[in-house]
């Protein structure tokens, strides 16, 4: 395993609920758990309301079976007025074994809104916190 370079966003075990008959975990289950990450991190940066506006580079390496443990890590990585992009990585960890594999990863882009939904620009104080490039 090499091990991943950003920090953990969320854990949790795959469930029969989240598998095909065959027991393979639906990738959509996996790119919700992905989103949702990215949504923390956005959410944090941004000191508010984030909204998914895209998702890209998206593929699956590797199966995630019931039973695993499935490991969502991120970093912000770029930050415009309003913008944000952020890399996720999803690792897979059988139950009983201690070698991780990366599944997939992906990069979404989020935009900071405000309470009617509008693009709202992100503060300086929550960018400088983080080691990211700014968009000019």
């Amino acid at each position: 395993m090499s091990d991943p370079a950003c920090d953990p966003v969320i854990r949790v075990t795959a469930m029969p609920a989240d598998a095909n008959a065959y027991g393979d975990i639906f990738g959509g289950w996996l790119m919700g758990l992905m989103d949702m990450g990215a949504g923390l991190i956005a959410a944090r940066y941004s000191r508010g309301r984030a909204v998914t506006v895209a998702m890209d580079g998206m593929q699956f390496h590797h199966p995630v079976k019931v039973g695993d443990e499935v490991s969502v890590y991120g970093g912000l990585r770029k930050v415009g007025r309003s913008s944000m992009t952020i890399c996720i990585d999803a690792w897979r960890r059988h139950r009983h074994e201690e070698e991780a594999v990366k599944v997939t990863e992906a990069v979404f882009t989020f935009v900071a809104v405000d309470d009617r939904g509008r693009p709202r620009m992100i503060e300086q104080h929550a960018v400088e916190q983080g080691a990211i490039e700014q968009e000019s």
